[in-house]
């Protein structure tokens, strides 16, 4: 693996070596032990959307691994003023050891990844959000001690968020039950990934119903009804997704001590009720702590020289 674009080019065995990295930098991180394997390398941040988690998160830890971090929007690039991407992408390549890119169009960070020759890793795409979904994965396991035959259920948009956990989790071994409105359903590629790990013995639904998915969940997931570059469709997407709120009632379809997540920013009273987030506060805050430990883990494996990283 040269890059990380999406879940659907990782294997199982790239997931679980990226979590396994992940539980040892954040041991390394809590008990200060030192573990700078991007001494003198450089980070290329190109962000088009808004960000505090992945902006924040990245800048931390490429700053604990010894490497420096340069964040870059378009009023900062000519990519801004329309040089094609993979003319950026030539250009970076020569002066950098990764980018992060945080756009809107998958193409953009398959084309920065294809015209240049560093690892591009995709920090949030209308199709895509590994990052998040390592971190997701992450905190599940650290929370059960397992992955395999766990119940992930997933209520809201089928977009990026929800796209990233159907493959990741599917890819782990886990069941994946999936609700959306009608007319916000995952993308056509993702579906198809996942009827055809159906045929291969995997758990997979996908309904309108919210109480399908929660029903006997360990873990509910659940993301903003509003996602960036979604605002003008505000007042129909509230509509749509009347009833899509992770409630008390909605958790009582769940299993007993179920876990909820949420990638975050949170829309209290939208997606999630405010008393849900914060009765579930530890796990939903741990999961963004651990944002930091598995993009760590990604820059390790793809920027550092020793082989031991690599996967």
């Amino acid at each position: 693996m040269n890059n990380l674009l999406k879940q659907l080019d990782c294997s199982k065995d790239d997931i679980i070596n990226i979590l396994d990295l992940a539980d040892q930098l954040k041991y390394e991180k809590r008990h200060n032990i030192p573990h700078r394997h991007l001494e003198g390398k450089s980070l290329g941040m190109i962000f088009q959307k808004f960000s505090t988690r992945t902006r924040v998160s990245f800048e931390t830890g490429m700053y604990q691994l010894g490497g420096q971090a340069l964040f870059l929007t378009n009023h900062d690039l000519q990519i801004g003023r329309g040089e094609p991407v993979k003319d950026t992408a030539r250009v970076l390549s020569r002066y950098l050891d990764g980018i992060v890119i945080r756009t809107y169009e998958q193409a953009e960070a398959e084309i920065l990844a294809d015209c240049g020759s560093i690892p591009v890793i995709n920090g949030l795409t209308n199709f895509a959000h590994p990052c998040q979904v390592l971190a997701d994965l992450m905190t599940v396991r650290e929370h059960f001690a397992q992955l395999e035959g766990l119940k992930m259920g997933f209520v809201g948009d089928g977009f990026n968020m929800c796209n990233s956990l159907i493959v990741g989790c599917l890819k782990v071994g886990m069941k994946v039950s999936v609700a959306t409105p009608e007319g916000y359903e995952p993308d056509a590629k993702v579906l198809a990934f996942a009827e055809e790990m159906k045929k291969q013995g995997a758990s997979f639904e996908l309904s309108h119903d919210i109480h399908q998915a929660a029903d006997n969940a360990d873990v509910l997931f659940t993301d903003a009804w509003i996602g960036m570059g979604q605002e003008a469709e505000a007042e129909k997407r509230r509509k749509a997704f009347a009833g899509f709120t992770v409630d008390h009632d909605l958790l009582s379809c769940c299993k007993e001590g179920v876990m909820v997540q949420h990638c975050l920013p949170a829309h209290r009273g939208e997606e999630i009720t405010d008393e849900v987030l914060e009765e579930h506060a530890d796990e939903i805050f741990e999961e963004s702590e651990n944002r930091l430990h598995a993009q760590k883990a990604v820059m390790v494996m793809l920027m550092s020289e020793k082989s031991d990283f690599h996967i």
